[in-house]
């Protein structure tokens, strides 16, 4: 049995908005890459892109971590958008009600353009 892929998180910045790339496993290892990436990010960051198109698998306790992310968010009243999951994962968001805090999009174009900028 192969083991989880390390997750990896890579941050790209461009004036008020972050990208947060994503890559492996998301699981409850994942903590630093998706909290502690999210915790790094200035101030002055107000609308984050969530890039999950590398991801390959994502656990109830990785949803847990991204649901912490979209609450924190909320309250810094930043504005999330999400590209790149599966259809399954889509549907995951979906019924576990996250569209309320952030909008799936079929790829990072679609999302940088809900921002609206």
């Amino acid at each position: 049995m192969t083991p989880p892929a390390q997750t990896k998180a890579k941050v790209e910045r461009s004036g008020q908005l972050a990208i947060l790339r994503f890559e492996g496993d998301v699981t409850s290892t994942s903590k630093d890459a998706i909290l502690g990436t999210y915790e790094r990010l200035t101030p002055e960051i107000k609308e984050i892109l969530l890039d999950f198109s590398k991801v390959q698998y994502l656990n109830s306790s990785g949803i847990a971590l991204v649901i912490q992310l979209l609450m924190e968010a909320g309250k810094a009243q930043q504005k999330v958008q999400t590209f790149g999951l599966t259809p399954h994962f889509q549907k995951v968001f979906t019924m576990l009600g996250l569209t309320k805090y952030t909008s799936l999009h079929p790829n990072e174009l679609a999302a940088k353009a809900a921002f609206g900028g």
